[in-house]
Protein backbone atom coordinates (compact mmCIF):
# COMPACT_ATOMS: atom_id res chain seq x y z
CA UNK A 1 0.00 0.00 0.00
CA UNK A 2 3.05 2.58 0.85
CA UNK A 3 4.79 1.80 -2.38
CA UNK A 4 1.20 2.25 -4.49
CA UNK A 5 0.91 5.88 -2.44
CA UNK A 6 4.57 6.87 -3.37
CA UNK A 7 4.37 5.50 -6.83
CA UNK A 8 1.20 7.96 -7.57
CA UNK A 9 2.29 10.91 -5.15
CA UNK A 10 5.82 10.49 -7.54
CA UNK A 11 3.73 10.61 -11.10
CA UNK A 12 5.26 14.56 -11.85
CA UNK A 13 3.56 14.91 -15.26
CA UNK A 14 -0.02 14.61 -13.21
CA UNK A 15 1.32 16.22 -10.01
CA UNK A 16 -1.52 17.31 -7.79
CA UNK A 17 -2.50 19.46 -4.16
CA UNK A 18 -4.35 16.90 -2.42
CA UNK A 19 -7.19 17.72 -0.78
CA UNK A 20 -9.24 16.06 2.23
CA UNK A 21 -12.67 14.59 1.92
CA UNK A 22 -15.89 16.79 3.63
CA UNK A 23 -17.60 14.32 5.79
CA UNK A 24 -20.74 13.38 5.73
CA UNK A 25 -21.86 14.66 8.99
CA UNK A 26 -20.18 18.07 8.40
CA UNK A 27 -22.77 20.58 9.22
CA UNK A 28 -22.76 22.77 6.25
CA UNK A 29 -23.55 19.46 3.83
CA UNK A 30 -27.00 19.72 4.01
CA UNK A 31 -26.99 23.45 2.12
CA UNK A 32 -24.41 22.14 -0.15
CA UNK A 33 -27.02 19.43 -1.17
CA UNK A 34 -29.64 22.11 -0.98
CA UNK A 35 -27.69 24.10 -3.60
CA UNK A 36 -27.12 20.96 -5.96
CA UNK A 37 -30.68 20.11 -6.00
CA UNK A 38 -31.73 23.36 -6.35
CA UNK A 39 -29.71 23.64 -9.88
CA UNK A 40 -27.53 26.71 -8.13
CA UNK A 41 -24.59 24.41 -7.90
CA UNK A 42 -23.24 21.31 -10.10
CA UNK A 43 -23.19 18.02 -8.29
CA UNK A 44 -19.22 17.22 -7.95
CA UNK A 45 -19.67 13.54 -7.79
CA UNK A 46 -23.40 12.50 -8.76
CA UNK A 47 -24.35 9.75 -6.73
CA UNK A 48 -21.05 9.13 -4.74
CA UNK A 49 -20.22 10.52 -1.23
CA UNK A 50 -18.22 12.24 0.45
CA UNK A 51 -16.45 14.29 -2.40
CA UNK A 52 -13.36 16.62 -1.50
CA UNK A 53 -13.27 19.81 0.32
CA UNK A 54 -11.39 21.10 -3.11
CA UNK A 55 -14.62 19.54 -5.54
CA UNK A 56 -16.75 21.25 -3.16
CA UNK A 57 -15.12 25.01 -3.61
CA UNK A 58 -14.52 24.24 -7.03
CA UNK A 59 -18.38 24.26 -8.13
CA UNK A 60 -18.87 26.87 -5.60
CA UNK A 61 -16.59 29.50 -6.61
CA UNK A 62 -17.92 28.51 -10.37
CA UNK A 63 -21.28 29.45 -8.85
CA UNK A 64 -20.39 32.34 -7.05
CA UNK A 65 -21.09 35.03 -9.13
CA UNK A 66 -24.91 37.01 -8.12
CA UNK A 67 -24.32 37.27 -4.29
CA UNK A 68 -26.79 39.80 -4.65
CA UNK A 69 -29.30 37.30 -4.60
CA UNK A 70 -30.78 35.31 -2.05
CA UNK A 71 -28.82 31.50 -3.25
CA UNK A 72 -25.87 33.64 -4.41
CA UNK A 73 -25.37 34.72 -0.73
CA UNK A 74 -25.33 31.44 0.51
CA UNK A 75 -22.73 30.48 -2.06
CA UNK A 76 -20.80 32.55 -1.54
CA UNK A 77 -20.80 32.43 2.55
CA UNK A 78 -20.34 27.89 2.11
CA UNK A 79 -17.48 28.82 -0.50
CA UNK A 80 -15.96 31.37 2.22
CA UNK A 81 -16.25 28.66 4.71
CA UNK A 82 -15.28 26.11 2.87
CA UNK A 83 -12.12 28.22 1.98
CA UNK A 84 -11.33 28.86 5.73
CA UNK A 85 -10.28 25.47 6.66
CA UNK A 86 -7.74 24.88 3.65
CA UNK A 87 -4.63 26.62 3.03
CA UNK A 88 -2.86 27.29 -0.28
CA UNK A 89 0.29 25.94 0.71
CA UNK A 90 1.73 23.23 -0.22
CA UNK A 91 2.57 21.00 2.99
CA UNK A 92 0.40 21.86 5.94
CA UNK A 93 -1.23 20.92 8.96
CA UNK A 94 -4.96 21.68 10.76
CA UNK A 95 -6.09 20.51 14.25
CA UNK A 96 -9.57 21.15 15.51
CA UNK A 97 -11.60 20.27 19.06
CA UNK A 98 -15.26 19.29 19.20
CA UNK A 99 -17.16 19.15 22.31
CA UNK A 100 -20.97 19.11 23.52
CA UNK A 101 -23.66 16.79 23.61
CA UNK A 102 -26.36 14.85 21.92
CA UNK A 103 -29.69 14.05 22.83
CA UNK A 104 -32.40 11.38 21.24
CA UNK A 105 -35.30 9.44 21.72
CA UNK A 106 -33.09 6.03 20.36
CA UNK A 107 -29.82 5.21 19.80
CA UNK A 108 -29.80 3.83 16.55
CA UNK A 109 -29.50 6.66 13.95
CA UNK A 110 -32.25 5.53 11.57
CA UNK A 111 -35.54 6.88 13.14
CA UNK A 112 -37.90 4.13 11.29
CA UNK A 113 -36.19 1.48 12.83
CA UNK A 114 -35.99 1.81 16.26
CA UNK A 115 -33.38 1.10 18.59
CA UNK A 116 -32.04 1.51 22.18
CA UNK A 117 -32.65 3.50 25.25
CA UNK A 118 -32.98 7.47 24.67
CA UNK A 119 -30.91 9.33 27.17
CA UNK A 120 -28.30 12.63 26.53
CA UNK A 121 -24.46 11.95 26.55
CA UNK A 122 -21.29 14.21 26.06
CA UNK A 123 -19.76 14.12 22.68
CA UNK A 124 -16.46 15.10 21.66
CA UNK A 125 -14.08 14.80 18.92
CA UNK A 126 -10.09 15.62 17.85
CA UNK A 127 -9.53 16.02 14.39
CA UNK A 128 -5.94 16.25 12.32
CA UNK A 129 -4.94 16.93 8.97
CA UNK A 130 -1.72 16.91 7.22
CA UNK A 131 -1.51 17.74 3.81
CA UNK A 132 1.87 17.46 2.09
CA UNK A 133 1.58 18.14 -1.51
CA UNK A 134 -0.47 14.95 -3.70
CA UNK A 135 -1.18 13.48 -0.19
CA UNK A 136 -3.19 13.87 2.30
CA UNK A 137 -3.67 12.08 5.73
CA UNK A 138 -6.57 12.49 8.00
CA UNK A 139 -7.06 11.37 11.82
CA UNK A 140 -11.03 11.85 13.23
CA UNK A 141 -11.08 9.90 16.53
CA UNK A 142 -14.33 10.68 19.14
CA UNK A 143 -15.37 9.96 22.29
CA UNK A 144 -19.38 8.83 22.13
CA UNK A 145 -21.31 7.03 24.90
CA UNK A 146 -23.93 6.92 22.72
CA UNK A 147 -22.41 4.06 21.04
CA UNK A 148 -23.54 2.12 24.66
CA UNK A 149 -26.59 0.24 23.18
CA UNK A 150 -26.60 1.15 19.81
CA UNK A 151 -27.93 -2.12 18.16
CA UNK A 152 -25.47 -0.81 14.61
CA UNK A 153 -22.90 -1.01 17.01
CA UNK A 154 -20.72 -3.41 16.79
CA UNK A 155 -19.17 -3.29 20.41
CA UNK A 156 -21.82 -5.10 22.73
CA UNK A 157 -18.87 -4.88 25.46
CA UNK A 158 -18.40 -1.23 26.70
CA UNK A 159 -20.49 -0.48 29.41
CA UNK A 160 -19.29 2.98 30.69
CA UNK A 161 -17.04 4.73 27.57
CA UNK A 162 -17.20 4.09 24.03
CA UNK A 163 -15.44 5.97 21.11
CA UNK A 164 -14.50 5.33 17.18
CA UNK A 165 -12.68 6.10 14.44
CA UNK A 166 -14.60 8.54 12.09
CA UNK A 167 -12.10 8.96 9.98
CA UNK A 168 -8.83 7.35 9.34
CA UNK A 169 -6.86 7.19 5.67
CA UNK A 170 -3.91 8.22 3.19
CA UNK A 171 -5.13 9.62 -0.02
CA UNK A 172 -2.56 10.09 -2.49
CA UNK A 173 -4.45 11.91 -5.60
CA UNK A 174 -3.07 12.91 -8.74
CA UNK A 175 -4.83 14.68 -11.88
CA UNK A 176 -6.38 11.47 -13.06
CA UNK A 177 -7.10 9.85 -9.86
CA UNK A 178 -6.93 9.01 -6.49
CA UNK A 179 -5.81 6.03 -4.14
CA UNK A 180 -7.13 5.68 -0.76
CA UNK A 181 -6.22 3.58 2.12
CA UNK A 182 -8.00 3.07 5.23
CA UNK A 183 -11.51 4.57 6.75
CA UNK A 184 -14.62 6.93 5.91
CA UNK A 185 -17.71 7.51 5.98
CA UNK A 186 -19.61 6.21 2.41
CA UNK A 187 -23.05 6.50 0.47
CA UNK A 188 -22.83 4.73 -2.95
CA UNK A 189 -26.54 5.90 -4.42
CA UNK A 190 -28.95 8.95 -4.38
CA UNK A 191 -28.85 11.13 -1.35
CA UNK A 192 -31.01 11.00 1.87
CA UNK A 193 -31.38 7.28 1.01
CA UNK A 194 -28.63 4.69 2.08
CA UNK A 195 -26.93 3.45 -1.03
CA UNK A 196 -28.10 0.13 -2.24
CA UNK A 197 -24.20 -1.51 -2.56
CA UNK A 198 -22.54 0.56 0.55
CA UNK A 199 -23.59 3.45 3.02
CA UNK A 200 -23.02 4.53 5.90
CA UNK A 201 -25.41 2.66 8.61
CA UNK A 202 -22.33 0.38 9.60
CA UNK A 203 -20.30 4.05 10.29
CA UNK A 204 -17.35 3.94 9.04
CA UNK A 205 -16.16 1.14 5.69
CA UNK A 206 -12.64 0.39 6.16
CA UNK A 207 -10.67 -0.27 2.37
CA UNK A 208 -8.51 0.42 -0.13
CA UNK A 209 -10.47 2.62 -2.93
CA UNK A 210 -9.01 3.31 -6.28
CA UNK A 211 -10.88 6.67 -8.60
CA UNK A 212 -9.17 6.59 -12.48
CA UNK A 213 -10.23 8.46 -14.50
CA UNK A 214 -11.70 11.56 -16.31
CA UNK A 215 -14.61 14.05 -16.59
CA UNK A 216 -15.74 11.30 -19.28
CA UNK A 217 -15.35 8.11 -18.00
CA UNK A 218 -14.27 7.39 -14.30
CA UNK A 219 -13.64 4.14 -12.64
CA UNK A 220 -14.14 3.52 -8.97
CA UNK A 221 -13.41 0.26 -6.59
CA UNK A 222 -13.41 -0.51 -3.28
CA UNK A 223 -11.98 -3.36 -1.56
CA UNK A 224 -12.54 -3.99 1.65
CA UNK A 225 -12.62 -6.69 4.54
CA UNK A 226 -15.10 -7.67 6.87
CA UNK A 227 -15.05 -8.82 10.15
CA UNK A 228 -14.93 -12.98 10.46
CA UNK A 229 -18.02 -14.84 11.21
CA UNK A 230 -17.94 -18.41 13.05
CA UNK A 231 -19.77 -21.31 11.02
CA UNK A 232 -22.19 -23.95 12.32
CA UNK A 233 -18.87 -25.85 13.03
CA UNK A 234 -17.00 -23.19 15.14
CA UNK A 235 -14.92 -22.00 12.52
CA UNK A 236 -13.70 -18.92 11.64
CA UNK A 237 -14.77 -17.66 8.22
CA UNK A 238 -12.45 -15.01 6.61
CA UNK A 239 -15.24 -12.22 4.39
CA UNK A 240 -14.38 -9.46 1.85
CA UNK A 241 -16.45 -7.26 0.28
CA UNK A 242 -15.44 -5.46 -3.50
CA UNK A 243 -17.54 -2.91 -5.01
CA UNK A 244 -16.35 -1.82 -8.49
CA UNK A 245 -17.99 1.13 -10.59
CA UNK A 246 -17.88 2.54 -14.41
CA UNK A 247 -19.12 5.93 -14.41
CA UNK A 248 -19.83 6.88 -18.08
CA UNK A 249 -20.48 10.74 -18.45
CA UNK A 250 -22.84 10.51 -21.50
CA UNK A 251 -23.37 14.19 -21.70
CA UNK A 252 -23.63 17.31 -19.61
CA UNK A 253 -27.22 15.81 -18.27
CA UNK A 254 -26.89 12.35 -18.57
CA UNK A 255 -24.70 9.67 -16.53
CA UNK A 256 -24.78 6.09 -16.78
CA UNK A 257 -23.19 3.69 -14.24
CA UNK A 258 -23.12 0.03 -14.33
CA UNK A 259 -21.68 -1.82 -10.77
CA UNK A 260 -21.02 -4.80 -9.02
CA UNK A 261 -20.85 -5.54 -5.93
CA UNK A 262 -19.35 -8.99 -4.31
CA UNK A 263 -19.02 -10.85 -1.31
CA UNK A 264 -16.37 -13.40 -0.92
CA UNK A 265 -16.23 -15.75 2.55
CA UNK A 266 -14.36 -19.05 3.63
CA UNK A 267 -12.55 -20.66 6.32
CA UNK A 268 -8.66 -19.55 5.65
CA UNK A 269 -9.54 -17.71 2.65
CA UNK A 270 -7.62 -14.48 1.55
CA UNK A 271 -8.56 -11.06 -0.48
CA UNK A 272 -8.44 -12.98 -3.70
CA UNK A 273 -7.28 -10.89 -6.85
CA UNK A 274 -9.96 -12.71 -8.89
CA UNK A 275 -12.27 -10.71 -7.27
CA UNK A 276 -10.16 -7.54 -6.29
CA UNK A 277 -9.35 -6.83 -9.47
CA UNK A 278 -11.11 -3.39 -10.39
CA UNK A 279 -11.03 -4.53 -14.17
CA UNK A 280 -12.57 -7.79 -13.88
CA UNK A 281 -16.47 -7.68 -14.45
CA UNK A 282 -17.28 -10.64 -11.30
CA UNK A 283 -19.89 -12.04 -12.61
CA UNK A 284 -18.69 -12.98 -15.93
CA UNK A 285 -15.23 -13.47 -15.23
CA UNK A 286 -15.43 -15.19 -11.88
CA UNK A 287 -19.17 -16.53 -11.26
CA UNK A 288 -19.50 -18.49 -14.78
CA UNK A 289 -15.48 -18.31 -15.33
CA UNK A 290 -14.09 -19.69 -12.34
CA UNK A 291 -18.05 -20.75 -10.82
CA UNK A 292 -16.49 -20.20 -7.58
CA UNK A 293 -19.12 -21.74 -4.47
CA UNK A 294 -18.66 -19.26 -1.49
CA UNK A 295 -19.28 -16.22 -3.50
CA UNK A 296 -22.74 -13.61 -3.76
CA UNK A 297 -22.63 -11.34 -6.14
CA UNK A 298 -25.18 -8.34 -6.88
CA UNK A 299 -25.14 -6.54 -10.21
CA UNK A 300 -26.64 -3.09 -10.25
CA UNK A 301 -26.85 0.19 -12.77
CA UNK A 302 -27.25 3.59 -11.72
CA UNK A 303 -28.77 6.16 -13.62
CA UNK A 304 -28.32 10.55 -13.08
CA UNK A 305 -30.44 12.82 -15.76
CA UNK A 306 -30.91 16.05 -15.55
CA UNK A 307 -34.53 16.93 -17.02
CA UNK A 308 -34.79 20.39 -18.39
CA UNK A 309 -32.99 23.31 -16.69
CA UNK A 310 -32.81 21.97 -13.04
CA UNK A 311 -35.06 19.14 -12.46
CA UNK A 312 -32.95 15.81 -11.72
CA UNK A 313 -33.85 12.04 -11.49
CA UNK A 314 -31.91 9.52 -10.52
CA UNK A 315 -32.31 5.98 -10.39
CA UNK A 316 -30.32 2.73 -8.50
CA UNK A 317 -31.00 -0.67 -9.45
CA UNK A 318 -29.86 -3.82 -8.04
CA UNK A 319 -30.39 -7.69 -8.45
CA UNK A 320 -28.71 -9.61 -6.02
CA UNK A 321 -27.69 -13.29 -7.22
CA UNK A 322 -29.75 -13.87 -10.55
CA UNK A 323 -30.75 -17.57 -11.13
CA UNK A 324 -31.19 -17.88 -14.65
CA UNK A 325 -31.33 -21.34 -14.04
CA UNK A 326 -33.83 -23.90 -11.37
CA UNK A 327 -35.71 -20.31 -10.95
CA UNK A 328 -38.57 -22.01 -9.05
CA UNK A 329 -35.56 -22.85 -5.96
CA UNK A 330 -34.95 -19.33 -5.75
CA UNK A 331 -37.05 -16.62 -4.80
CA UNK A 332 -35.80 -13.28 -7.23
CA UNK A 333 -34.03 -10.81 -4.82
CA UNK A 334 -33.38 -7.11 -5.85
CA UNK A 335 -33.70 -3.72 -4.64
CA UNK A 336 -34.09 -0.17 -6.42
CA UNK A 337 -34.30 4.00 -5.59
CA UNK A 338 -36.10 6.16 -7.64
CA UNK A 339 -35.17 9.58 -6.74
CA UNK A 340 -35.73 13.43 -7.90
CA UNK A 341 -34.76 17.19 -6.57
CA UNK A 342 -35.22 20.31 -8.32
CA UNK A 343 -35.74 24.40 -7.21
CA UNK A 344 -39.25 25.47 -5.58
CA UNK A 345 -39.06 29.24 -6.94
CA UNK A 346 -36.05 31.40 -5.61
CA UNK A 347 -35.36 29.99 -2.18
CA UNK A 348 -36.54 26.70 -1.85
CA UNK A 349 -35.54 23.11 -2.67
CA UNK A 350 -37.47 19.18 -2.67
CA UNK A 351 -36.32 16.08 -2.94
CA UNK A 352 -38.55 13.12 -3.21
CA UNK A 353 -37.73 9.27 -3.57
CA UNK A 354 -39.52 5.88 -3.09
CA UNK A 355 -37.28 2.95 -2.40
CA UNK A 356 -37.63 -1.17 -2.09
CA UNK A 357 -35.92 -3.72 -0.92
CA UNK A 358 -37.00 -7.33 -1.80
CA UNK A 359 -38.02 -9.59 1.25
CA UNK A 360 -35.08 -12.23 0.72
CA UNK A 361 -32.70 -9.71 -0.76
CA UNK A 362 -29.13 -9.16 0.87
CA UNK A 363 -29.07 -12.79 2.16
CA UNK A 364 -28.82 -16.48 1.26
CA UNK A 365 -29.46 -19.95 2.30
CA UNK A 366 -25.61 -19.34 3.74
CA UNK A 367 -25.68 -16.41 6.35
CA UNK A 368 -21.46 -16.13 5.65
CA UNK A 369 -22.84 -14.33 2.37
CA UNK A 370 -25.15 -12.16 3.79
CA UNK A 371 -24.42 -8.44 2.62
CA UNK A 372 -23.67 -7.53 6.62
CA UNK A 373 -21.01 -7.10 8.72
CA UNK A 374 -21.00 -7.90 12.06
CA UNK A 375 -25.11 -8.61 11.49
CA UNK A 376 -25.11 -4.46 10.19
CA UNK A 377 -26.10 -3.98 6.48
CA UNK A 378 -22.84 -2.73 4.38
CA UNK A 379 -25.17 -0.80 2.09
CA UNK A 380 -28.84 -1.44 3.15
CA UNK A 381 -29.77 -2.86 7.25
CA UNK A 382 -33.11 -3.71 6.17
CA UNK A 383 -35.18 -5.96 3.85
CA UNK A 384 -38.71 -6.17 3.11
CA UNK A 385 -39.23 -2.82 3.21
CA UNK A 386 -40.21 0.13 0.93
CA UNK A 387 -40.40 3.88 1.60
CA UNK A 388 -41.56 7.12 0.30
CA UNK A 389 -40.64 10.40 1.42
CA UNK A 390 -41.03 14.10 -0.10
CA UNK A 391 -38.79 17.21 2.06
CA UNK A 392 -38.28 20.48 1.86
CA UNK A 393 -35.03 22.44 1.92
CA UNK A 394 -35.44 26.12 3.24
CA UNK A 395 -32.44 28.10 4.30
CA UNK A 396 -32.64 30.45 7.22
CA UNK A 397 -30.11 33.23 9.07
CA UNK A 398 -27.21 32.79 7.54
CA UNK A 399 -25.94 29.07 7.15
CA UNK A 400 -28.68 27.23 8.51
CA UNK A 401 -31.17 24.62 6.71
CA UNK A 402 -34.58 23.56 7.78
CA UNK A 403 -35.60 20.30 6.00
CA UNK A 404 -39.51 19.46 6.84
CA UNK A 405 -40.46 15.71 5.53
CA UNK A 406 -43.25 13.51 4.93
CA UNK A 407 -42.46 10.00 4.98
CA UNK A 408 -44.46 6.39 4.28
CA UNK A 409 -42.68 3.25 5.10
CA UNK A 410 -43.86 -0.35 4.99
CA UNK A 411 -41.79 -3.42 6.74
CA UNK A 412 -42.47 -6.81 6.41
CA UNK A 413 -41.30 -9.30 8.63
CA UNK A 414 -38.19 -10.55 6.30
CA UNK A 415 -35.51 -9.64 8.03
CA UNK A 416 -31.86 -9.32 6.93
CA UNK A 417 -30.08 -11.77 9.55
CA UNK A 418 -32.99 -14.22 9.57
CA UNK A 419 -32.50 -17.82 8.53
CA UNK A 420 -32.93 -17.65 4.24
CA UNK A 421 -36.30 -19.85 4.22
CA UNK A 422 -36.57 -23.44 3.09
CA UNK A 423 -38.36 -24.67 -0.34
CA UNK A 424 -41.43 -26.29 0.12
CA UNK A 425 -41.49 -30.48 0.36
CA UNK A 426 -41.24 -29.94 -4.07
CA UNK A 427 -38.00 -27.73 -3.85
CA UNK A 428 -39.71 -24.31 -4.66
CA UNK A 429 -39.07 -21.54 -3.01
CA UNK A 430 -42.75 -20.36 -1.92
CA UNK A 431 -42.02 -17.22 0.31
CA UNK A 432 -44.11 -13.87 -1.05
CA UNK A 433 -41.55 -11.83 -2.60
CA UNK A 434 -41.79 -8.00 -1.00
CA UNK A 435 -43.73 -7.98 2.66
CA UNK A 436 -43.69 -11.07 4.60
CA UNK A 437 -46.45 -11.79 7.25
CA UNK A 438 -48.09 -9.10 8.96
CA UNK A 439 -46.82 -5.36 7.32
CA UNK A 440 -45.83 -2.60 9.76
CA UNK A 441 -46.83 0.84 8.45
CA UNK A 442 -45.39 4.14 9.85
CA UNK A 443 -46.30 7.83 8.75
CA UNK A 444 -43.98 9.85 9.31
CA UNK A 445 -44.15 14.19 10.25
CA UNK A 446 -40.59 15.37 10.68
CA UNK A 447 -38.65 18.47 10.91
CA UNK A 448 -34.59 18.56 10.66
CA UNK A 449 -32.51 21.14 11.42
CA UNK A 450 -28.61 22.22 10.42
CA UNK A 451 -25.85 24.38 10.44
CA UNK A 452 -23.73 26.66 12.19
CA UNK A 453 -22.44 30.10 13.62
CA UNK A 454 -19.12 30.77 14.51
CA UNK A 455 -17.73 27.90 16.52
CA UNK A 456 -21.59 26.75 16.84
CA UNK A 457 -22.72 23.63 14.84
CA UNK A 458 -26.23 22.12 15.43
CA UNK A 459 -28.00 18.64 13.60
CA UNK A 460 -31.24 17.93 14.47
CA UNK A 461 -33.92 15.76 13.79
CA UNK A 462 -37.33 15.53 15.25
CA UNK A 463 -41.18 13.11 14.13
CA UNK A 464 -44.26 12.50 15.19
CA UNK A 465 -44.57 8.67 14.07
CA UNK A 466 -48.27 7.25 13.56
CA UNK A 467 -47.49 3.14 13.47
CA UNK A 468 -50.47 0.31 12.90
CA UNK A 469 -49.08 -3.37 13.57
CA UNK A 470 -46.23 -2.09 15.39
CA UNK A 471 -43.31 -4.29 15.57
CA UNK A 472 -45.10 -6.44 12.68
CA UNK A 473 -48.01 -7.24 15.72
CA UNK A 474 -51.40 -7.14 13.94
CA UNK A 475 -53.48 -4.67 15.38
CA UNK A 476 -50.89 -2.79 17.82
CA UNK A 477 -50.98 0.85 17.02
CA UNK A 478 -48.72 3.64 18.34
CA UNK A 479 -48.05 6.69 18.10
CA UNK A 480 -44.21 8.40 18.86
CA UNK A 481 -42.22 11.25 19.26
CA UNK A 482 -38.38 10.10 17.63
CA UNK A 483 -36.10 12.92 17.64
CA UNK A 484 -32.41 13.79 17.70
CA UNK A 485 -30.14 16.09 18.41
CA UNK A 486 -26.22 16.95 19.00
CA UNK A 487 -25.01 20.71 20.10
CA UNK A 488 -21.06 21.50 19.64
CA UNK A 489 -18.34 24.28 20.18
CA UNK A 490 -15.17 23.56 17.75
CA UNK A 491 -11.56 25.28 18.28
CA UNK A 492 -9.34 24.94 15.51
CA UNK A 493 -5.53 25.72 14.40
CA UNK A 494 -3.53 25.70 11.31
CA UNK A 495 -0.18 26.43 9.59
CA UNK A 496 2.39 25.76 7.32
CA UNK A 497 5.02 22.76 8.07
CA UNK A 498 7.86 25.55 6.70
CA UNK A 499 6.45 28.25 9.52
CA UNK A 500 4.75 28.56 12.43
CA UNK A 501 1.16 28.09 13.93
CA UNK A 502 -1.79 30.39 12.86
CA UNK A 503 -5.21 30.74 14.42
CA UNK A 504 -7.51 29.21 12.00
CA UNK A 505 -11.64 29.36 12.18
CA UNK A 506 -12.60 26.48 13.66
Amino acid sequence: MGAALVLLAGVRSARAQASPYLPLDDSRLPLIEHLIARGDVVDPSPMIRPFRYADAIKVLSAADTAPETTSGRLVHRLNESLRSDVRSDKSWWRVRLRGGGEAYTQKRRDPLHLGGPGTANPYGDFELWGLFGPVAGVVRTSIEPSLIGNPDWPNKAQENVSGRLIEGYLSGQIKWGALTYGQLLHNWGPVGVPGIPLSDVAFERQGLELLLGTGIVRLRALASDLRPQANAAGQSVNRYYFVHRLELQVSRRLLLVPWESVLIQGVGRTLETPFANPLSPTVLANNFGIADTGSNTIIGFDVSWRLGRRVTLQTQTAIDDFWFNKRNQKQDRYAFTVAGYGPIGSRLGWRAWYTLVSSLALRTQNPQENFTDQGVGIGRNFSDDDQLSVSVTVPAARQWLLTPELTFQRQGEGKINDPYPPPDANGNQITPMFLIGTVEKTYRVALGVAGREGPVELAGNAGFHHVTNDQNQLGVTANRFVARIKVTLAWGRSGSLASGPESSPP
